[in-house]
């Protein structure tokens, strides 16, 4: 039987869908059977960071309205043959899925699949309840600024609410190289995840290589060398289970602060 796991945040824009395409496709990078399920009605987009778009058929509200069968709706991914995609209808109000109908959803996907990520969308209303409903974890992305963690905090409270346990944190779009005005603005890891009281999870560094990868259709996971490839990476082999090292978040010193080390010179 699979396991149910929700991304969801707070704040819209913090890299949730994202986190769902990444995390999913590097789980099936390990050999798992992965389902991702969109659950934003109305405003769908995981398809399109996968590169499926054009494959979509049918989507979850056919499934409800039983016009088709669920595994008529999913889509295997271009790249992994143990990877599909659930995605949300596009021209339905997000009423039109009770948080019951989605339980029976993923309780029906839950025996052919090792993982079910579904992804939230942003907010705290209905469409909320419908992604969490049938989910067994929580994971909370947020980005280090403060209105997210705010935000962020508010779902945590909903998650016990709904009875999730121990939902864990992904710190998003961390940024090693800041301006004043900008480090101003932003908070630590480290006060993240004091404030917000959650096991953190993973940190995904701010790299270009995310929104370029989202361009063409391909997770950035299935891109070796980046520092967000090896984020998403480590964070599917700390959902199994594996003593994974956070990534350093000292940034990269070029070649004149090394010398300048090296003869103790301040840098």
């Amino acid at each position: 039987m699979g396991e149910a796991i929700v991304i969801t945040s707070g704040k819209g824009g913090v890299g949730k869908t994202t986190t769902s395409a990444n995390i999913g496709t590097a789980l099936a990078l390990q050999g798992k059977q992965v389902c991702l399920l969109d659950t934003d009605i109305g405003l769908r987009n995981l398809d399109v960071v996968m590169g499926l778009e054009n494959r979509i058929i049918y989507d979850l509200v056919d499934v409800l309205e039983e016009r088709c069968k669920v595994q008529q709706a999913l889509i295997r991914d271009k790249r992994f043959d143990c990877l599909h995609l659930l995605p949300a209808a596009q021209t339905k109000e997000k009423s039109a899925v009770t948080p019951e109908q989605m339980e029976e959803i993923v309780n029906e996907l839950k025996p052919n699949y090792d993982y079910l990520i579904i992804d939230s969308p942003a907010g705290i209303e209905h469409g909320f309840r419908i992604a969490v409903a049938g989910a067994d974890q929580a994971i909370v992305v947020t980005t280090p600024d403060t209105s997210a963690v705010r935000d962020a905090d508010r779902i945590i409270g909903l998650l016990e609410q709904e009875d999730i346990p121990s939902p864990k944190l992904i710190v998003n779009r961390v940024r090693t190289n800041t301006s004043k005005d900008e480090t101003e603005e932003m908070l630590d890891v480290d006060d993240v995840a004091a404030t917000l009281a959650i096991d953190l999870l993973g940190i995904v560094f701010n790299d270009e290589n995310v929104l370029r990868a989202a361009n063409k259709g391909e997770p950035v996971a299935t891109t070796p060398n980046t520092t967000a490839s090896l984020a998403y990476r480590n964070i599917a082999r700390r959902i199994l289970g594996e003593s994974v090292p956070l990534l350093s978040i000292e940034p990269k010193k070029g070649f004149l602060a090394k010398v300048k080390k090296i003869f103790g010179i301040e840098a």
